[in-house]
């Protein structure tokens, strides 16, 4: 009895000690799995915060891009309003030009040179004032080809030559620019 006892005890000793490797083994899976899931969620949490600084990192360049296109956008109106602001003057200067140019032609008919030289003097004053703040004339003569883009046709005449059928003939009025920009197309005659 007393060996069955001992056997029992052996028996109940070997099985606590396999429980106790068991619940050790358990407990050692479980202390793993715990670690690997802190680990993992560490780095997700790593990754989410990356993903996050990525975010606000697009975020702000395309708020920078925005803002500096921005910039830009609103800087060039600007100029291009100064360079325009000026432009009814202009026009309403355009008049006088063409009245300087039909004295000086008249004038110009009579002997007083002083009156002819007193006259450009001015006109050329007048001109050169208007040059500096962007004015120029368009050149356009007679035997030009006709753009329908730059020029305004008031009426067509049969070319009084071969070779200016379908070009200009005669220019009735000057035309202007102020800049880059037309402000009075030239008014032309056109041979067909």
């Amino acid at each position: 009895m007393s060996q069955d006892k001992n056997s029992q005890a052996q028996d109940e000793s070997l099985k606590d000690q396999v429980e106790e490797t068991l619940d050790q083994a358990i407990e050692d899976a479980d202390n793993n799995d715990a670690s690997a899931e802190a680990e993992q969620e560490e780095l997700s949490e790593a990754e989410q915060l990356k993903q996050e600084v990525e975010k606000e990192k697009d975020k702000f360049l395309r708020l920078f891009a925005e803002f500096e296109n921005y910039k830009r956008r609103t800087s060039k109106e600007r100029l291009e309003l100064f360079k325009t602001a000026s432009q009814e003057v202009m026009q309403s200067m355009l008049p006088v030009l063409d009245d300087f140019d039909r004295a000086l032609n008249e004038i110009r008919k009579t002997e007083d040179k002083s009156l002819l030289t007193g006259v450009e003097l001015i006109s050329n004053k007048l001109r050169e004032t208007l040059k500096s703040k962007g004015l120029a004339e368009m050149t356009v003569k007679s035997g030009d080809k006709f753009d329908a883009d730059l020029h305004e046709a008031i009426t067509q005449i049969p070319a009084p030559d071969k070779k200016l059928k379908g070009k200009i003939v005669d220019v009735v009025e000057k035309g202007y620019t102020l800049g880059d920009k037309i402000i009075r197309y030239p008014k032309v005659v056109t041979g067909k």
